[in-house]
């Protein structure tokens, strides 16, 4: 056990854990007023759902003993945390096992919640929640096995720093389906849609980059060189990422703006999630100036597509995380991280193509998934609140409140 790391690791832990109610706020300042009560809920509610499926079997399926050997999912030898101490487990030798569980619970708990900028404004509360708990255990689960759990895109050699295929494209393919199946937001497209609150956007913005260090230096596990590369790293892909969708942007439209500004960044954060321990800062500059401009025309290509995702998951983070997993076989590097790979631009072509595999199986499997769960509720309960409730707004019809009293 090593003291430094576990404080480290705690202080990372709590950091993520921010980065939910940092999400809520970034995408609540996105809505129009009326909804604001109702997509902060989305999320926050998330911490409450997400931190019981843990406990109970979620972090045995994910992290669990392989079962069967498949490579799948893990099997139930930690059920309700069984086993899961305060001795170093199998996954780190310098932090109590019961501290890395803690990790890896704020990353489940954000995912789910990511997907909810997609259907902001017109899902009903009660389907979310049964959403929630479905994707997580059938999505989410199997894919982080797979990954980071002893699976077997881990074992073909797939690299994946902090959730880059695990997280964002994992929850970018669920938002492009959530958002087709819900269809779009009374008046899109004649009605205006615009933000209601930008600052709060902004602040969201700022914990979600603060927090973000934590999600991505804590993926070291430890306090040392590994997490100060992912640190920095972090720190200048998201800043490449913010001034190159604000200069597209203004090349495109005449003029940057505030919102692109932060989009641009959470791009850029979510490019380098699976590059950050495993290329140079200069590295992560390039993958952060491309996801910028990428991600960019990918929102911009939204409307021209006809579908409605509100707040843009399916740009920013299905976009933004495979431009990160296919960046990552381009830049990986061994003489950055010895225990990494080497990428295409290194020698390794294999790599480029094991980060390909990795990244379409996800998409494919997330796709399938999502679909059958939102089909089962929608033919059960439905998914999506009635015109009256829509045109009302959320805040009232779903939780009998408002968030402003003007």
């Amino acid at each position: 056990m090593n003291n430094g790391d576990i404080a480290f690791m705690l202080i990372a832990s709590a950091m993520v854990m921010l980065m939910t109610p940092g999400l809520a706020l970034f995408y609540g300042g996105m809505v129009r007023s009326k909804n604001i009560l109702a997509t902060i809920m989305q999320s926050f509610i998330c911490l409450g759902i997400v931190s019981i499926i843990w406990v109970a079997f979620g972090y045995s399926l994910a992290f669990g003993p392989d079962f069967g050997g498949f490579g799948f999912i893990g099997n139930l030898d930690w059920v309700g945390l069984n086993g899961v101490s305060l001795a170093a487990g199998p996954y780190s030798d310098t932090i109590p096992h019961l501290l890395f569980c803690a990790f890896q619970l704020m990353f489940a708990i954000i995912t789910p919640a990511l997907i909810t900028g997609a259907i902001a404004e017109r899902m009903k509360f009660s389907a979310f929640l049964f959403f929630t708990t479905l994707w997580c255990i059938l999505v989410y689960l199997p894919v982080c096995h797979w990954v980071w759990g002893g699976g077997w895109l881990g074992s073909k050699g797939a690299l994946d720093f902090a959730g880059g295929t695990v997280i964002h494209i994992n929850s970018g393919a669920a938002a492009l389906v959530a958002a087709l199946m819900l269809g779009k937001r009374k008046g899109w497209g004649k009605e205006s849609f615009h933000p209601h609150n930008l600052p709060m956007t902004i602040l969201g913005t700022g914990i979600l980059w603060f927090g973000w260090f934590g999600f991505n230096a804590g993926s070291a596990l430890s306090a040392g060189p590994i997490a100060t590369l992912a640190f920095f790293t972090t720190q200048v892909a998201t800043g490449a990422a913010a001034l190159s969708w604000v200069t597209a942007e203004t090349i495109l439209q005449g003029k940057p703006t505030t919102l692109g500004a932060a989009s641009g960044a959470v791009a850029g954060l979510v490019a380098i999630t699976p590059a950050a321990g495993f290329v140079s800062p200069v590295s992560a500059i390039i993958i952060g100036l491309v996801a910028g401009t990428l991600c960019y025309l990918a929102v911009v290509a939204k409307s021209k597509l006809g579908y409605d995702d509100a707040l843009d998951v399916v740009g920013v983070h299905g976009i933004g995380g495979l431009w990160g997993a296919l960046a990552t076989g381009l830049f990986a590097s061994t003489a950055i991280n010895p225990g990494g790979a080497d990428g295409l631009f290194f020698g390794n072509p294999s790599l480029l193509f094991i980060q390909a595999e990795g990244a379409f199986a996800t998409i494919a499997y997330s796709v399938v998934v999502t679909f059958v769960i939102l089909k089962g509720i929608d033919l059960t309960i439905g998914l999506r609140v009635s015109a009256e409730d829509e045109q009302q707004g959320l805040d009232l019809s779903q939780h009998s409140e408002i968030g402003y009293t003007y």
